[in-house]
């Protein structure tokens, strides 16, 4: 399988999930945000956390303009598989990939701690390595991640089982409590906490090593 991480001015979590994606079996090629093509045989492209273009205008919006994405656009309408990590998550919003925005924490400050997510569905290959109502500790560090859409959306993800996590004690005030989502068809995943931190046990914890290890495997499988 072999996985292409983008890189922008401002990424601080491409080589985090480099690894986990490594240490997971993939292989992965850095693409810096200026190509105007993915590599030819990617599987998977990753958007990774940090701080795309310092967050000048809204979170992601430049990002979601750069080159490379009109190729990440056309992979994910091919059906290939998309991961947004955090600040990736924001980005994967702003190119209409994933439906909904991340605005400023209800707190109005930056949060930097663990959180326990419940896992809503294992119906993914994201998910599948999770059993769905498990809870699963995995960090979180944004200012922007209060997860918010309209009732008919909300409503939709929920009826099509979509939402993927959801926060036990919500953080930043995310609508329904929403940690993370699957697109239409279960191959993009856009989410604020960060799995790639905790795939390694020298981390801490292993709970995010899970959803790479699902991942690559199914992939694998095809």
């Amino acid at each position: 399988m072999h996985v292409a991480v983008i890189v922008f001015p401002g990424s601080n979590c491409d080589r985090d999930m480099r690894v986990a994606f490594e240490g997971a079996g993939a292989r992965v090629s850095m693409v810096w945000h200026k190509e105007t093509s993915l590599p030819p045989d990617v599987d998977l492209v990753g958007v990774p956390g940090g701080f795309s273009f310092g967050d000048y205008l809204r979170c992601g919006a430049i990002a979601a303009n750069s080159p490379v994405f009109r190729s990440v656009r056309d992979h994910a309408g091919r059906g290939g598989y998309v991961l947004g990590v955090c600040n990736g998550f924001q980005i994967l919003t702003e190119t209409g990939l994933l439906p909904g925005a991340l605005l400023r924490n209800a707190g109005l400050k930056f949060i930097s701690k663990n959180v326990n997510l419940k896992v809503e569905t294992s119906n993914s290959d994201y998910t599948r390595g999770y059993n769905a109502g498990s809870v699963i500790t995995v960090p979180v560090a944004h200012h922007e991640g209060n997860y918010t859409a309209d009732p008919e959306t909300l409503a939709r993800l929920q009826g099509e089982d979509l939402v993927a996590f959801r926060y036990t004690d919500n953080p930043n005030g995310a609508q329904d409590d929403i940690a993370g989502l699957l697109s239409e068809n279960r191959r993009v995943l856009g989410m604020m906490p960060h799995p790639e931190r905790v795939a390694d046990p020298i981390h801490g914890g292993t709970d995010g090593a899970i959803l790479f290890r699902a991942v690559v495997d199914s992939m694998a499988a095809v």
